[in-house]
C-alpha cells in the first residue's frame, strides 16, 4: 500500500492562477495589432507601384486581362482616448483592417499564381502542339517515304515483268528462227535429193542410150558388163614388161633380208614418155624407194601394150626379190 508521503511525490503538479498568462496573452495581442496598424499605414503612404512582365512563347498566346488593384481601404479612425483601455476593444476594432490587407495581399498572390499557372498551361499546350505538328510531319514524311519505297518497288516489279516478258518473246522469236532454218535445210535437203535423184535418172538414161548405141559394134564377150565399144586399159602381162624394163635400171647395193616393196604411179604421153611419176606407198625402206624413182627417171619411155598403145596412168609395184 503507497504511503500518503511517496503519494505527494508522484502526484501532478497543483494548477497556478490565471492572471499571469492573461495578461501576457493581452499584451502579445496588443503588439499583433500594433504591427498591423503600422503595417496598413506603411502600403497606404507609400505608392503602389505596378510591374508588368511578358513572357515570349514559341506560338502567340493570348495575354491575359491586366490585374486592377482594389482601392485600399480607408484610414481608420483613431480610437478614443481611455483612462483605463481593455485589452479586447483594440482587437475588435483594427481586427477588420487588417483582415482586409491580409486577403488582398493573398488575393494578388493567388491573382499572380492564377495567371503563371495560365501562362504555363498556355506554354504547355503551345509545347504539345508543336510536339504534334512534328509528329504530324514525321508521320507524313514517314508516309512519303513509303510512297517512294512503294512506287520504287512496283517499277522494279513492271520492269522485271517486261524483261521477262521480253526475254520470253526472244525465245519464241528464236524458236521460230531455228524451225524456220530446220525446216529450209530439210527443204534444201529435200531439194538436194530430188536433184541427185534426177541426175541419177538423167545419167542412167544417157548410160542407156549409149550402150543400146554402142550394142552393134562392142567387141566385148558375151557376159562383159562394160559399156564401151572397146576395152581399155593395160593387159595383164603389162606390168611385168614395164617392171622387166625398170629393174636393171635400180641401182640398190644394201643386203636386207626383208622384201620392201613400193608404190609407185607413173603418168605417160601418148607415145610412152614418162611425164610424172610419184610414190604412193613407201616400202619402209627409203633407199630402195629412191632407187626405183631413179631406175623409172633413167628408163625415160614405157613399151607399148599389145595393142599398140601406152596407158597414160599406171600404178606399179616394185619388189626387192620377186
Amino acid at each position: 500500500m503507497i504511503a500518503g508521503a511517496d503519494w505527494q511525490d508522484f502526484a501532478p503538479p497543483k494548477a497556478r492562477g490565471f492572471g499571469r498568462p492573461f495578461a501576457l496573452a493581452i499584451v502579445a495581442h496588443l503588439l499583433l495589432v500594433a504591427a498591423l496598424t503600422l503595417g496598413v499605414q506603411w502600403k497606404r503612404d507609400a505608392p503602389a507601384t505596378t510591374v508588368e512582365a511578358e513572357l515570349w512563347s514559341a506560338v502567340p498566346i493570348a495575354a491575359a486581362p491586366k490585374l486592377v488593384e482594389a482601392a485600399p481601404p480607408p484610414p481608420p479612425a483613431p480610437p478614443p482616448p481611455a483612462p483605463t483601455p481593455a485589452p479586447p476593444a483594440p482587437v475588435v476594432v483594427k481586427a477588420p483592417d487588417a483582415d482586409i490587407a491580409l486577403q488582398q495581399t493573398k488575393k494578388r498572390q493567388e491573382e499572380q499564381k492564377r495567371l503563371a499557372a495560365q501562362q504555363l498551361e498556355q506554354q504547355k499546350l503551345a509545347q504539345e502542339k508543336l510536339t504534334r505538328e512534328k509528329r504530324l510531319q514525321e508521320k507524313k514524311l514517314a508516309l512519303d517515304k513509303k510512297r517512294e519505297q512503294d512506287l520504287k518497288l512496283a517499277q522494279d516489279k513492271k520492269k522485271r515483268e517486261d524483261e521477262a516478258k521480253r526475254l520470253e518473246e526472244d525465245e519464241k522469236k528464236r524458236l521460230l528462227a531455228q524451225k524456220a532454218r530446220q525446216e529450209a535445210v530439210k527443204a534444201q535437203q529435200h531439194a538436194a535429193l530430188e536433184k541427185q535423184e534426177t541426175i541419177k535418172m538423167e545419167i542412167l538414161r544417157k548410160d542407156n542410150l549409149q550402150r543400146m548405141a554402142g550394142l552393134a559394134g562392142a567387141t566385148g564377150a558375151a557376159n562383159a558388163t562394160g559399156k564401151a565399144q572397146r576395152a581399155s586399159g593395160p593387159s595383164a602381162s603389162y606390168g611385168s614388161r614395164v617392171s622387166a624394163i625398170v629393174k636393171p635400171n635400180i641401182v640398190f647395193i644394201e643386203d636386207t633380208q626383208d622384201n620392201p616393196v613400193a608404190l609407185v604411179e607413173v603418168r605417160t604421153a601418148p607415145d610412152g614418155t614418162i611425164v610424172k611419176r610419184s610414190l604412193l606407198k613407201s616400202s619402209g625402206n627409203k633407199a630402195w624407194d629412191d632407187a626405183v624413182l631413179k631406175a623409172i627417171d633413167k628408163t625415160a619411155v614405157l613399151p607399148r601394150d599389145i595393142d599398140g598403145t601406152v596407158p597414160s596412168l599406171l600404178e606399179i609395184n616394185f619388189r626387192r626379190r620377186d
